[in-house]
């Protein structure tokens, strides 16, 4: 099974990432048309040429009046993408997608992140370029599409931030 072991070395790569992480990307922020929602810190790791699979990270706050779901979404190098959740439990580690999105309650902020939830770029068609963007959008049971733009930040950064020179 080709996508299990697949799956399973992101989720390594991820597990690593999060022994080290606390996720901070770009500063811009987009917002949902009707307003509820506002995605920012969007950002990925630069990919290896031939890497199939990477991790997007942002936080997402909804400033509606009721809940709303993150159910899936697009990256410009990517097939598809999926909503992840990743755990430690006894010692192991576990990443699994959430088949119906990703709940935010009210007021509420939630940030995806290495180690913890995050979007799976799934299928990559070309590697993400330290320095670069990358293009996307999230979907959203009830705000809808927005429109998104992942920083990529260095393959080794134990933040995602650009290493020093």
């Amino acid at each position: 099974m080709m996508t299990r072991r697949l799956i399973i070395a992101a989720a390594a790569v991820l597990a690593v990432s999060a022994a080290r992480a606390s996720a901070q990307g770009s500063q811009t922020e987009a917002t949902s048309k009707d307003g509820s929602i506002v995605v920012a810190q969007t950002w990925t790791r630069a990919t290896p040429n031939g890497a199939r699979v990477a991790g997007g990270f942002l936080t997402v706050t909804n400033k509606g009046a009721v809940v709303d779901r993150l159910i899936g979404g697009s990256a410009a190098i990517s097939g598809r993408i999926e909503i992840h959740e990743m755990s430690i439990s006894d010692g192991v580690m576990k990443m699994r997608e959430l088949p119906t999105g990703l709940e935010i309650k009210p007021g509420q902020t939630v940030e995806l992140k290495p180690g913890g939830y995050h979007i799976m770029l799934m299928d990559l068609k070309q590697a993400a370029v330290e320095g670069g963007q990358v293009a996307g959008t999230l979907v959203f049971e009830k705000a809808g599409t927005v429109e998104i733009v992942y920083a990529v930040r260095a393959l080794g950064g134990a933040t995602g931030q650009k290493r020093a020179p």
